[in-house]
C-alpha cells in the first residue's frame, strides 16, 4: 500500500455531468477528494433531489469554497459561504449559488474525516 499519493482532478478524477454542476472525485490513500463546480442558478432542491430521490441532502460536507458564493439552508438557518471559506454542513440541507460567478468547491471524505 503507498504511503504518499497525488492525484490530479483532470487526469486522474472521475468525472460526472449534473444538471448546472460538474463533478470530478479522486480516489487518495484513505479518502476522497471532489471538486465540484456548480452554475449560477443551481439549486440543490430543483436541480438535484429528482436525482437523489430525498427532499434535503443527505450527504455530510467538508470543504473548501475557492471561488463563488453558496448559501446553505438547514434546521431554518441559513449560512453563507464565499470564496477562501472553510465549511462543515451536515445531513438535511438544501444549497444554492449566490450571484453571477460560478462556485467552485474542494471536499474531502475519509476514514479519518
Amino acid at each position: 500500500m503507498a504511503n504518499i499519493v497525488a492525484k490530479n482532478f483532470d487526469k486522474d478524477g472521475t468525472h460526472s455531468q449534473k444538471p448546472h454542476a460538474s463533478v470530478s472525485v479522486v480516489d487518495l490513500i484513505s479518502a476522497k477528494a471532489t471538486r465540484l463546480t456548480v452554475e449560477p442558478g443551481w439549486r440543490w432542491s430543483t436541480d438535484i433531489a429528482p436525482l437523489a430521490g430525498t427532499k434535503m441532502c443527505e450527504v455530510h460536507h467538508l470543504g473548501f469554497i475557492a471561488s463563488g458564493t453558496i448559501t446553505v439552508s438547514h434546521s431554518g438557518q441559513e449560512v453563507t459561504y464565499s470564496a477562501g471559506e472553510v465549511y462543515e454542513i451536515n445531513p438535511g440541507h438544501d444549497a444554492w449559488v449566490v450571484g453571477t460567478t460560478p462556485a467552485v468547491a474542494y471536499e474531502f471524505a475519509g476514514s479519518w474525516a
